[in-house]
């Protein structure tokens, strides 16, 4: 009997993986197919409107200031353009800000620095308190760690010459892609949504997100949209969604490139996809049936379901791999009619070769030789792996319902901060997980060793990066636990010799 449910499960993940797979190569073909059906605006912006820029702001020392010096760079009348500076930080981010706001505002800038005292609703408080005191009729929106173009504004206001718009979307870039092999894997995961994903959806006339930075709002259609709602930890997809339902039509230019940095380390990363993810599951559960029963056409509908669904991957990843040992180990499948270790095989190489596709065609649009491609693949491979345990955490306490805080991604403007610092260490609440990652690292050494044994070579392959992943990232876990033990164990320490 466990044979049986061993392989009904393992077969339903196989099948639900292939239809993920299917839907990257329908992607990446409306990608192909509307590779020509660039944007084009009616016409230009006369007269120019007043605009605010928004700059949401958490402890972000290392960045804020290299982010204001940007803004004010952008090509705009400075009597058209207000700058709000919208800081909860709680750290000297708000003395850095003050001290260079002032010069800023004696060269004639319209700039605005609103410090709350309390993190209500998070970033989408923060913005609801901007744009209650804003004077534009278009909002821009940058994170602190991004560093937008001059000519930003001067090639996203003209399609809004259209009044159906309500949204346009840029590119991120990535100013710190060479760092390591992580940041390069995390641009080449970030420019498949970019140059993939986000032009297929669009081009094909489906319902596509505003990423939190480097857009433009027309400020009537977060009005009519319900405004910024903290109920859920994607407040961009949330607002997205609920705007396109109301008839607005948003635009993304491919070609206009807002460079960011990326995290430097795996708890960094963990702690924004844990945000990401749950996020996305939160707002499927707020909106997807609101989508469902409205009157858009089919496509988009199942456009949707997999645009929330995407994160589903990696619980399913997991499910798959936790049950290939016993599978293995079964030999032939007790399920004649859909043996599923053939299934499987199926699956795998459709797997293989939608990523491979995906990510060639992605290296190529980036501009990124060809030969870093063998190399960052499979280190792609790898952070995927090492983000299961960490991203099905996250779907897991979103589906029950589970509260917790807008925890940012420290940012340090290529500064070498202390592993350790305890003012700055990474804390991501799935830390205590550790256990749980290298447990499945160690389990997939087990299943590697197991397939090595019966010659099973293109398993050995493909589990080799996904092992490493899983370990890498139980390991920097359990390095982030013991530092807090040691700064701990400092701090008692101090506190008694100061006492004595």
């Amino acid at each position: 009997m466990w044979q049986i449910l061993v392989s009904v499960l393992e077969w339903c993940g196989w099948m639900a993986l292939g239809l993920f797979s299917l839907h990257q190569l329908w992607l990446l073909a409306l990608c192909v197919w509307h590779r020509r059906r660039a944007p084009r605006p009616l016409g230009p912006v006369d007269p120019l409107p007043v605009v605010t820029v928004q700059l949401p702001v958490f402890n972000e020392r290392y960045v804020v200031e290299r982010l204001l010096d940007a803004v004010t760079r952008l090509d705009y009348p400075r009597e058209l353009l207000e700058i709000q500076v919208l800081d909860d930080s709680t750290d000297e981010t708000t003395s850095l800000i003050a001290q260079r706001l002032q010069p800023l505002q004696a060269q004639g800038y319209r700039i605005v620095h609103l410090h709350r005292t309390h993190r209500g609703g998070f970033k989408a408080g923060a913005l609801t308190a901007g744009l209650a005191v804003a004077h534009g009729e278009f909002i821009a929106l940058f994170d602190a760690d991004f560093v937008p173009p001059p000519d930003f504004l001067r090639q996203t206001l003209p399609h809004f010459t259209d009044p159906r718009i309500g949204m346009v979307q840029a590119r991120w870039g990535h100013l710190n892609r060479s760092d390591s092999l992580l940041t390069r894997a995390q641009a080449l995961m970030l420019d498949g949504h970019f140059l993939i994903e986000q032009v297929a959806r669009f081009r094909g006339g489906c319902f596509f997100n505003f990423n939190g930075s480097a857009g433009v709002w027309r400020r009537q259609a977060i009005v009519e949209a319900g405004g910024w709602q903290p109920d859920t930890l994607s407040e961009d997809l949330d607002l997205s969604y609920r705007a396109q339902l109301r008839g607005w039509r948003f635009v993304y230019l491919r070609d206009v490139v807002v460079p960011a940095e990326l995290p430097r380390e795996i708890g960094s990363l963990k702690t924004q996809h844990h945000r990401w993810t749950k996020g996305s599951i939160q707002v499927a559960a707020k909106l997807l049936p609101a989508v469902l029963r409205s009157r858009q056409p089919l496509r988009v509908k199942l456009a949707a379901c997999f645009h929330f669904g995407a994160w589903l991957h990696y619980p399913l990843g997991l499910l798959v791999m936790l049950l290939l040992l016993p599978r293995l180990a079964m030999g032939a499948s007790p399920i004649p009619l859909h043996p599923a270790i053939s299934l499987g095989g199926l699956v795998g190489g459709l797997l293989l070769m939608s990523t491979a596709l995906f990510c060639g065609t992605v290296q190529r649009q980036s501009g990124m030789p060809w030969r870093r491609f063998l190399l960052d693949v499979p280190a792609l491979m790898a952070m995927t792996a090492g983000l299961a345990v960490n991203n099905t955490r996250a779907i897991w306490e979103a589906v029950r319902g589970t509260p917790s805080g807008f925890d940012r991604t420290p940012k340090y403007n290529g500064r070498r901060v202390p592993r350790r610092s305890p003012d700055y260490e990474i804390q991501p609440s799935g830390t205590r997980w550790w256990y749980g990652e290298l447990g499945v690292g160690m389990y997939t050494v087990v299943i590697l060793g197991y397939a090595a044994s019966r010659a099973l070579y293109a398993a050995v392959l493909f589990l080799l990066p996904i092992s490493a992943g899983l370990l890498y990232a139980g390991i920097s876990s359990f390095r982030s636990v013991l530092g807090r033990w040691t700064w701990k164990a400092l701090e008692v320490e101090g506190v008694t010799q100061a006492v004595e």
